[in-house]
């Protein structure tokens, strides 16, 4: 063997740590805010991005858990009844007879998000059952008991006990969300975990080929199970921005569509639904930009269902960039 082929072997090899979709997707961003600042300059002031990253928080949160269950093969478009219930269970201890602090309260719904996670993993996982059949109903299960917990009417006089993640002073640091901040920071973690640890690389393998996954000795079962519950676990932190998001009042409508703005943005960024490949990094700038794009239409005074079409339109070009890839790899 000669001295240049021992060193191939030896030298580990990673993907590049920036895909071509990122670079584009920030390329795109900054194009957008650019027109939009010049557009109405008022885009860009502290006023303006300051709730539009509060806006994604919740949305790149989810989307990140969202990545890994996308990239074993699976999905889950239970998140959104997921979050009703989250939500609505934290209100009402918030707004009880004893009023939990913020820790209490946080601790609470990404428990609760947890245990919702694990339904969907064990019956993912063990079922057998193909995930988005299991997902659709458990979101119809998840939306009922959020209804039932909500009784018939909204949760009223919720106290500021979340403000840390709110939109207020108390909410920022040197002027950035902490919501935003703990999304970014979460982010890097996972991406840090998928790409340098072998538990990390098992969710890719397990999406290229779990049988095959499953004879190279990875417990494919239960990295699925850990895919959803950890979902769960971050849709109940993501709970805790949404409320800090509004008002005192939380009504029935909460959640309501998350799940598919949260794979709008997974999809845009660079994920492939068919599984086996993608990057939290990317459905962070997905994430952005997909609520880059609503409040560039908010502000612009454009109908709302434009945002609808320029995602759509979005989330077409990036599975159609997906397909000819993979064609592409294909052909050699």
């Amino acid at each position: 063997m000669t001295a240049v082929a021992e060193a191939k072997i030896k030298r580990r090899v990673l993907p590049s740590p920036i895909t071509g979709q990122e670079v584009v997707l920030v390329g795109v961003i900054a194009v957008l805010w650019a027109a939009l600042a010049v557009s109405t300059p008022a885009f860009l002031t502290a006023g303006s991005i300051q709730p539009l990253l509060v806006a994604t928080a919740p949305v790149a949160l989810v989307g990140v858990a969202m990545t890994i269950v996308i990239i074993t093969g699976g999905i889950d478009v239970s998140v959104g009844g997921a979050i009703m219930v989250c939500s609505v269970l934290t209100a009402k201890a918030l707004v009880g007879a004893d009023g939990v602090g913020l820790a209490t309260a946080v601790l609470l719904s990404i428990a609760a998000g947890a245990v919702l996670g694990l339904v969907n993993g064990v019956l993912i996982a063990y079922g057998r059952v193909h995930a988005i059949i299991i997902t659709f109903g458990t979101a119809n299960l998840f939306m009922f008991l959020g209804l039932q917990i909500f009784g018939s009417g909204t949760v009223n006089g919720i106290p500021g006990t979340l403000a840390f993640f709110g939109r207020g002073p108390d909410g920022r640091t040197l002027g950035v969300p902490h919501a935003f901040l703990i999304t970014v920071v979460i982010t890097a973690a996972v991406w840090w975990y998928l790409r340098h640890t072998a538990g990390g690389r098992h969710f890719y393998a397990i999406g290229g080929d779990p049988v095959a996954a499953r004879l190279a000795g990875v417990r494919v079962q239960r990295r699925v199970l850990l895919a959803y519950v950890f979902t769960g676990v971050l849709v109940g932190l993501a709970s805790c921005f949404v409320i800090a998001q509004g008002t005192s009042t939380l009504d029935q409508s909460v959640g309501s569509g998350k799940e598919l703005a949260v794979i709008a943005a997974v999809v845009i960024g660079g994920t492939s639904i068919m599984g086996g490949r993608g990057s939290v990094l990317g459905t962070l700038l997905g994430a952005l930009l997909v609520q880059s794009v609503a409040s560039g239409v908010t502000q612009l005074g454009w109908r709302s269902q434009l945002s609808d079409l320029f995602v759509g339109i979005f989330i077409i070009v990036a599975v159609g960039a997906d397909l000819l890839r993979a064609r592409a790899r294909r052909a050699r």
